[in-house]
């Protein structure tokens, strides 16, 4: 595991919206929000609820997904999208919904990039780049 000068991809900045969200990733669980109001699930992290009739403020609590979910959109990068990610390429760009119902942009990883199909199965795989920061990327579930 790198240092955070170490680590030479970019690195998500935690804010004091996505803190838990972060804080929960270092330890290998991941979250999203559940209003406590209307029970909208969330995800990315956010204030304020986006349901169409709430827009509750202070209603968004942080939930423990299971961790499952699915392959909704991929796409297979083979020019990087920043010059530290060169090393990477062919990489998986996929937008994963989780069981729960979010959905959330990633990497599937632990497969060749062509054998990445949309409804494909998958599960977290956490990536510890740095002491302060894991990010949860995703690989097929094994049968």
């Amino acid at each position: 595991m790198a240092t955070t000068s170490e680590y030479k991809k970019p690195l998500p900045t935690p804010s004091h919206v996505s803190r838990p969200f972060w804080d929960a990733a270092k330890e290998h669980r991941l979250t999203y929000q559940r209003c406590s109001a209307c029970g909208t699930r969330v995800f990315y992290p956010r204030d304020i609820c986006p349901g169409p009739e709430c827009f509750g403020v202070g209603t968004l609590e942080w939930v423990e997904s299971s961790g499952k979910g699915w392959v909704y959109a991929c796409s297979i990068s083979y020019q990087p999208a920043h010059p530290s990610f060169a090393e990477d390429v062919p990489y998986v760009l996929a937008i994963i919904e989780l069981d729960e119902g979010v959905r959330m942009h990633t990497n599937v990883i632990g497969i060749d990039p062509k054998e990445v199909a949309i409804g494909m199965r998958v599960e977290v795989a956490w990536d510890d780049v740095t002491p302060e920061i894991s990010l949860p990327k995703f690989r097929p579930i094994q049968k």
